[in-house]
């Protein structure tokens, strides 16, 4: 078996491995640059990503972050992709609200732990503990070599559990692991990301100290912290409320322990902003709507229900609060990585608050392991070359892990 990285193994984002065996090929992932927009981003030179090529066999997604899906638009041929059931699923439900959504088709879906093959190549998906969803780490077997992918992963996650099992029952006799690092420019080497249990924690401070409703801007599909977010809400004697994009993500989670707008989950609501309500008319899934009967709050009703309430906003919602006066004793929580505050809809979401009066504080932690869980991955999978990807600092692997030998985007070489 060869690899070649065609881009990350210098950068966090963009991921793209091709792997060749017996003349047949596959690739892991096809991310999105974080440093370019999709229309500047060119698809990485592969055979048959935009020319018919047999030996292309399928592209093997980890999970459902842009920055490793967000070149599969650009591809102009069938190929089938491979992703997680549940990805799918949100992918799917997701599309229809977010500029340039997109959910793959063909696809063919995988879970935890069950084998698949592509020809001469095997998989074996292992579920792990990330802000991403249905997110997996990747075992490929071919011509008696196997390669571990970690993916994107942490330990401080809501899903723990999954890296301490992996830690206590490894893959045996790996090759090559290919490693994320992308914490390695946010921490010390010592250093400890909070868990969601602590954030949970801070998010109940924060309602403490808020007499009107608490607003935080995180991802919906960063459902670990939607969790985290509900069960501060519960906690303080609050209901959930989020936007039609909210009720349907967390529907196609098909999990019966996520909350979601559903006769088991009678303290989340549905709140549909005026922009929103027009879109779901012009992208024709208005009727969507009839499933949220009972659990609507309309804006005529926000401004009785603030003292009682989270909100899981986006920047462009505060200003409908604002005109119906649901913003009065609120409190903002940026509850997404601190340098987006510094991109266009961070710019406008301080900017918002700044105007209304309404104050703000940040309670976020990462999606991707400390330097400390890293190397506990390292030493118990035990690689006989661990390679560096998804880093800025593929230099710094060499004075933290064992047998690391980085290697070049676009370069050959065999496992």
């Amino acid at each position: 078996m060869k690899l070649c990285i065609h881009r990350g193994s210098k950068e966090i984002g963009g991921s793209c491995v091709e792997l060749e065996q017996d003349g047949y090929r596959i690739l892991l992932d096809l991310g999105l640059p974080l440093d370019l927009e999709f229309e500047d981003a060119a698809l990485p030179s592969v055979k048959g990503l935009q020319e018919p090529d047999p030996t292309m066999l399928g592209i093997v997604l980890s999970h459902g972050h842009r920055d490793h899906w967000g070149l599969l638009p650009k591809v102009k041929q069938p190929i089938d992709v491979y992703l997680g059931r549940r990805t799918l699923a949100i992918m799917r439900a997701a599309a229809p609200f977010i500029p340039d959504g997109y959910a793959p088709d063909p696809a063919v879906a995988y879970e935890h732990r069950k084998p698949f093959s592509l020809g001469p190549f095997r998989v074996s998906p292992y579920l792990m503990d990330h802000s991403g969803f249905d997110a997996y780490s990747l075992l490929i077997e071919a011509g008696g070599k196997r390669l571990f992918y970690t993916g994107d992963v942490r330990a401080h996650g809501r899903k723990a559990k999954l890296f301490e099992r992996l830690i206590a029952q490894p893959p045996e006799s790996i090759d090559v692991m290919l490693m994320e690092g992308s914490s390695l420019s946010r921490l010390d080497d010592e250093g400890r990301f909070e868990t969601e249990a602590e954030i949970e924690q801070r998010l109940v401070d924060a309602a403490s100290r808020t007499p009107g409703m608490l607003l935080v801007a995180c991802s919906v599909q960063n459902i670990d912290r939607v969790v985290s977010v509900y069960r501060a809400a519960r906690r303080s004697g609050r209901q959930l409320i989020v936007d039609a994009y909210g009720a349907e993500v967390l529907k196609a989670t098909e999990t019966p322990s996520i909350p979601k707008p559903a006769d088991d989950w009678q303290d989340v609501k549905v709140y549909i902003p005026q922009a929103q309500r027009r879109m779901l008319v012009r992208n024709g899934i208005a009727p969507i709507v009839e499933a949220y009967k009972g659990r609507r709050i309309f804006p005529e009703r926000l401004p009785d229900e603030t003292g009682k309430s989270v909100m899981i906003v986006r920047p462009w919602m505060l200003s409908d609060l604002h005109l119906v006066g649901a913003h009065t004793g609120a409190r903002a929580i940026w509850s997404q990585w601190e340098g987006y505050l510094a991109r266009e809809a961070g710019l406008k979401f301080s900017a918002k608050c700044r105007e209304f009066g309404i104050p703000t504080e940040t309670i976020h932690t990462s999606g991707h392991a400390d330097v400390y869980s890293l190397k506990r991955l390292a030493a118990a999978i035990s690689p006989k070359r661990l390679i560096p990807i998804h880093t800025f600092f593929p230099d710094r692997f060499g004075s933290l892990f064992v047998n690391v030998t980085p290697t070049e985007d676009g370069r050959w070489e065999a496992i």
